[in-house]
Parts: C-alpha cells; sequence; structure tokens
C-alpha cells in the first residue's frame, strides 16, 4: 500500500523531511554546481571559420595575401558557379573577405606537411616561422604551428621546434596555439600540460601563456581499450590548456581500415568520431574543428568546377552539422570556406532572427520557443556577425529589438528588460 502524506487536521502532525536531511542534499547540490561550472564553463565567442595549413618551409608574412590573392583569382575565374551555389550577394561578401581578411587561423606545419629534413634545416626553418608568427597581421587573429606527435620516435624534435618558434618569436606571438598530433592516450594530455609548463619556466614566459590543441586522427582517442572514451578525459585533463580538437580525416579513415577511395569527412567513421568529439567539448569552451578534404580546384575547368562545388557541399554539411571550423590545405579552399560559411549563416538569419524577434515580443505564434531555444538563435546570429556573413543592420530590418547587446543576453540565458 502507498504511503499517505499526512497534515496538520488528519489525526496527527504534519509529517516534514528534517531540516538537517535538507541542509546536507542542499550541501551536496551546490557542490554538484560548482563541479559542472567549472568543467562546462559555456560555449567560447570567435571560433574562426577554418584554419589554414601551410609547409613550415613555406612561412612568410604575405603568405596571407599570396592565398588571398590566388583565391581571388579563382574566384573571378568561377564567379558564375560561386553565384550559381549562393547568389550575388554572398559572392560579393566573399570577394571582400578575400580582399581584406583571407585567412583568420593559420598554422605552419612541421608534420606530416613538412616532413623529416634534418635537425639543422628544421631549427633554421622554426626560428624563421616564429618570427613571421610575431609579425602577421592582425587580420590572422590565431596563429601557430602543428609539431610533430609526442611519441617516443618524435617527441624531442617536437619539443625542440616548439622552443626554437618560440625563440625566433621573442615569446609568445598574440593568438598562439600549437597542435599535437597523433592523439592516442589521456596520458598524452598531461604531459602537454607539463611540457608547456617546463618551457614556460625554462624561457621565463607568464604561467599559462602556453595552449594547445589535440588533433583527434587515432580510433583509440574515441574509444580507449576499456571501452571508455578518451577524449572528454583529454579535455578535462588539459588544465584549462587545451583550446581545440582538430579532427584528422585521412589517418583516422585509414586507421579504421577504410579504402582509400572511400576516406572523407563524410564517411560514417568520421561522423561517428566528430560527433563523440562534439559531445565532449559540449560547452567546456573547447572548439570542433573539422578536418580536411585533399581535392584541390586545379586541373581542367571541368575539375576545378567539382571541385569547387565538392568543397562547398562538404563545407555547408560540416556547417549543418555543428562543426563551425574545417581545415584549408590551399589558396582554392578559401573561396569556397567563405562561401559556404556566408551563405550558412545568411539562411540562418532568414529562419532564426523572426523567431527571435517574436521571442522578444512574446506574441507566439506558429513555434513557441523556450530560453534555450532562443539561446541557440541567438548563438547562430551572432556567430554570423562574427564571421561577417551580414550586419547588425540587416538583423534590425527583421528583428527591430534584437541588438548585438540583447543577442548577448540571450547566448548567456539573460532575459533582457524591453
Amino acid at each position: 500500500m502507498a504511503r499517505r502524506f499526512r497534515h496538520r487536521g488528519e489525526g496527527g502532525p504534519c509529517v516534514r523531511v528534517p531540516p538537517e536531511t535538507l541542509s546536507g542534499i542542499e550541501s551536496r547540490l551546490r557542490d554538484v554546481d560548482s563541479e559542472l561550472a567549472r568543467r562546462y564553463p559555456g560555449d567560447r565567442p570567435g571560433q574562426p571559420v577554418h584554419t589554414a595549413y601551410a609547409s613550415g618551409a613555406d612561412a612568410a608574412i604575405d603568405l596571407p595575401n599570396q592565398w588571398g590573392a590566388a583565391a581571388l583569382e579563382l574566384a573571378a575565374e568561377q564567379r558564375e558557379l560561386l553565384a550559381e551555389l549562393a547568389g550575388e550577394d554572398v559572392v560579393d561578401r566573399v570577394f571582400a573577405a578575400l580582399s581584406e581578411r583571407p585567412i583568420q587561423d593559420l598554422r605552419f606545419d612541421f608534420e606530416d606537411g613538412y616532413g623529416t629534413r634534418g635537425d639543422e634545416i628544421e631549427d633554421r626553418d622554426a626560428l624563421h616561422a616564429g618570427a613571421v608568427l610575431k609579425a602577421l597581421a592582425p587580420e590572422v587573429s590565431s596563429r601557430g604551428i602543428r609539431m610533430k606527435g609526442l611519441t617516443s620516435l618524435e617527441w624531442a624534435r617536437a619539443v625542440r621546434t616548439l622552443e626554437k618558434v618560440l625563440e625566433g618569436a621573442g615569446g609568445v606571438p598574440e593568438g598562439f596555439v600549437f597542435t599535437v598530433p597523433k592523439i592516442r592516450h589521456i596520458e598524452q594530455a598531461d604531459i602537454t600540460v607539463d611540457l608547456c609548463e617546463a618551457v614556460e619556466a625554462a624561457h621565463g614566459l607568464a604561467a599559462g601563456s602556453l595552449k594547445f590543441e589535440l588533433q583527434i586522427e587515432s580510433p583509440q582517442a574515441i574509444i580507449a581499450a576499456d571501452g571508455t572514451s578518451p577524449v572528454a578525459q583529454l579535455i578535462q585533463r588539459s588544465a584549462g590548456r587545451c583550446t581545440g580538437l582538430h579532427y584528422g580525416t585521412y589517418d583516422y579513415s585509414a586507421a579504421c581500415g577504410i579504402a582509400p577511395k572511400f576516406q572523407s569527412l563524410e564517411h560514417p567513421v568520421a561522423d561517428h568520431a566528430k560527433a563523440v568529439m562534439q559531445a565532449a567539448a559540449a560547452t567546456t569552451g573547447v572548439w570542433v574543428c573539422d578536418g580536411s578534404t585533399q581535392v584541390l580546384p586545379l586541373g581542367t575547368d571541368a575539375e576545378v568546377r567539382a571541385a569547387v562545388a565538392r568543397h562547398f557541399r562538404l563545407v555547408t554539411r560540416s556547417l549543418e552539422r555543428g562543426y563551425y571550423q574545417g581545415w584549408d590545405m590551399g589558396a582554392g579552399h578559401l573561396v569556397t570556406r567563405w562561401l559556404a560559411t556566408f551563405a550558412f549563416f545568411r539562411e540562418g538569419l532568414g529562419v532564426a532572427a523572426p523567431r527571435i524577434g517574436r521571442y522578444l515580443d512574446r506574441q507566439g505564434g506558429a513555434v513557441m520557443d523556450e530560453p534555450a531555444t532562443a539561446q541557440a538563435l541567438a548563438t547562430v546570429v551572432l556567430r554570423g556577425l562574427e564571421c561577417g556573413a551580414f550586419d547588425p543592420a540587416e538583423v534590425i530590418a527583421i528583428a527591430p529589438n534584437a541588438t548585438v547587446e540583447v543577442l548577448h543576453q540571450l547566448r548567456e540565458r539573460k532575459i533582457p528588460a524591453l
């Protein structure tokens, strides 16, 4: 028989949970809230739309301009196709972006894209790359290197290159981050943190000034031998220094036994890995970056057009799945990176802004959005503003109360007073 609550006037005193029990529950809940706030501080704004990879041997201050000029040439040649894919208004914005800020995030690669060239040559290239990273224009908001992996065979060269880059830069350049490839075990996160602390101490750098990204290109980083998912632990064991998880398309696919013809960032094994990465990184402030495609817009006109359409489709697909950043391996990829990104967010504005307007006006309508949905809608609009897909005036034209300040309040789950 179910136990019946007795209230006053029903033949006995009112039965209540003892105050000391309630106090104990409240204390435990505060501890839970505190731990969750520490581990999951929330999303971090300012994610670049891409990371451009260039060999460390090719480091040059004018590399962004070189890539931008080559991208503009391709865009001019294929303008009709670009307009078919995204519309003339988007194409105009692409030309502006390629002229003013073609590369947002740049890595000079000292791993697979560099190879083994001997210590003397790599020392020289690393020193030069450091000087270039320091001198890059502020439009390149994030910059750094991908070093060799922290494995027993490569770690000494990896550390030496990192130190030479910092020596060449005369310290930690603004926006500097280094990418650690070949992550397969959670201990590698601890080792990377220890390395950062040791380098900071040895070179007189400010504590905590070195940040890193972890490149997920091995199945062991997604599912360990004991069945756990190391990628979540990798983030939590990085002492707040991990800024991003980068997916390695081809190493991961090959390790899963996928035939080269079918290796792609849209293969099911890629979707699974990135979904796990996405869940592990959610609300931690760590960005997830999609991988690359090896198909560049080169060759005959038909081959170029096919590559342009392919990359546009792949970038759009990634954006639809919530991966807002991806690798670009050549100047030609910049065209379709910006084209797909602008098109995605401009289309998103047409959906999100009216719903934000109704939410702010409390008018309801066919869709009744809750605060969490309003937060997601505002986040999409703010991402579009940050990357330059549209201007604040275009948002206001659709939702008059949706100022940038109000959008930030919605993203932070603070209902604005209107």
